[in-house]
């Protein structure tokens, strides 16, 4: 959570970044301010797809995880820790299912700000 915060500075500061990157009416023939705009489209773009990437990562292997405690939760229903590891597990794989849903509000909103 704490890496997906970090990453997420781009979209917290877009406003920020689209007032320093549009060139003001004095600034407008020493910046290129397509150009900048096509790098923060990209810079977003890169930012967006590897978030992505990552929290489906992270739903993979904690899918792979809780697959294997239940597994040895049906072989071994008396064990106490092996339950509340299996609940741990799953209540990873939750926050991870619904980091993908913070994702996308955030990569609308960011997409709205730049449009």
């Amino acid at each position: 959570q704490e890496l997906l915060r970090v990453m997420r500075t781009i979209d917290d500061r877009i406003v920020h970044e689209l007032n320093t990157t549009i060139p003001t009416a004095s600034f407008v023939g020493k910046i290129d301010a397509g150009q900048t705009c096509k790098e923060l489209y990209q810079s977003l773009m890169d930012a967006h797809t590897s978030r992505e990437r990552i929290i489906k990562n992270c739903i993979a292997q904690t899918s792979s995880v809780v697959k294997t405690l239940r597994e040895e939760r049906e072989q071994a229903q008396d064990d106490v820790a092996l339950l509340k590891q299996l609940r741990k597990e799953q209540t990873k794989l939750k926050l991870m299912q619904s980091e993908l849903n913070v994702e996308e509000v955030v990569n609308d909103r960011s997409w709205k700000v730049l449009s």
